[in-house]
């Protein structure tokens, strides 16, 4: 279905109409029940929970199946092209508010409510108190009631830097597999695509690694005062974030192999592309204010 045609390509192609949204709805409805009820001690809430990730991922398979046919079914044209990269545009503006605000908690945790506690009138209740950051003992920043169990702070060496560099490294290597799909070098690009995914993989390996010791070792949790919850909660969601990248990139390169994108046409791997980099910026936003500072 389309408004006007151009030769075999849509000006601007409307798919028929699809049960895909509303099956995906109803997957995630069964996501969020099972979650609410699993979380309030009900057995049957992680029942309904995986059942609903399961079914909502077949659904996500066959909608993103159906539209990479109708991109392959030339349907797609110039209209079509402009609508995916304002609709990326803005997915990932929404990405940077989401962190913004992340990055916020942090800055008015440090700048704000760390000096607010130690101010003059709290002197008379907490005389001990040392507003200080970042805290690693009861009695200071963590827990001035002394009822948050002592741990150690993270710092930069040498997992983060490792996982920095890995990052780096990746956005090298997909742009480059970029620039060899512009130059019609589809093997070329294929071997570095898998590269920027193999790199992915192991940048998620070390963060679980870290994450392992920083549990275990230095008793770091997310209830270790705002220390804590800051860090899991900026580290946990960009690795969730990385997740969610390595996946697009892995299925662009299974698509490479296929035979999909030409050289003027590959907004699929351009999307991907864009998010990617959006990771690795997050990341050194990260390293800094988190690891450093």
């Amino acid at each position: 279905m389309s408004s006007t045609s151009h030769g075999s390509t849509p000006y601007y192609y409307v798919p028929h109409a699809s049960r895909h949204p509303a099956m995906a709805a109803l997957g995630l409805f069964f996501v969020i029940l099972g979650a609410g009820q699993w979380v309030n001690g009900v057995e049957w809430g992680k029942y309904s929970l995986f059942f609903g990730l399961v079914f909502w991922l077949g659904v996500l398979y066959q909608w993103f199946g159906d539209a990479i046919a109708e991109s392959e079914g030339g349907q797609y044209g110039h209209k079509i092209d402009l609508s995916y990269r304002w609709s990326m545009s803005w997915f990932i503006f929404s990405e940077v508010m989401f962190f913004g605000a992340f990055f916020s908690a942090l800055w008015w945790a440090r700048a704000h409510s760390v000096p607010m506690l130690g101010n003059l009138d709290n002197a008379l209740l907490w005389p001990d108190f040392k507003a200080v950051w970042p805290t690693a003992a009861a009695g200071m920043t963590a827990s001035p009631a002394g009822i948050v169990e002592p741990f150690q702070t993270m710092t930069p060496f040498w997992l983060p830097t490792i996982n920095t560099a890995l990052l780096l490294t990746s956005g090298v290597t997909l742009t480059i597999a970029h620039h060899a799909l512009i130059e019609n070098k589809r093997d070329t690009t294929i071997k570095f695509m898998w590269l920027t995914v193999l790199l992915g993989v192991v940048f998620l390996f070390v963060q679980g690694y870290e994450y392992a010791h920083a549990y275990s070792d230095m008793n770091l949790k997310l209830t270790s005062g705002v220390y804590g919850s800051t860090f899991y909660m900026l580290t946990g969601f960009h690795g969730f974030h990385v997740f969610l990248g390595m996946l697009m990139l892995l299925v662009i390169t299974l698509r490479l192999q296929k035979g999909h994108f030409t050289a003027d046409k590959h907004f699929g791997f351009e999307g991907a592309a864009w998010y990617w980099h959006f990771v690795d910026v997050v990341w050194l936003g990260l390293y800094i204010l988190v690891y450093w500072m």
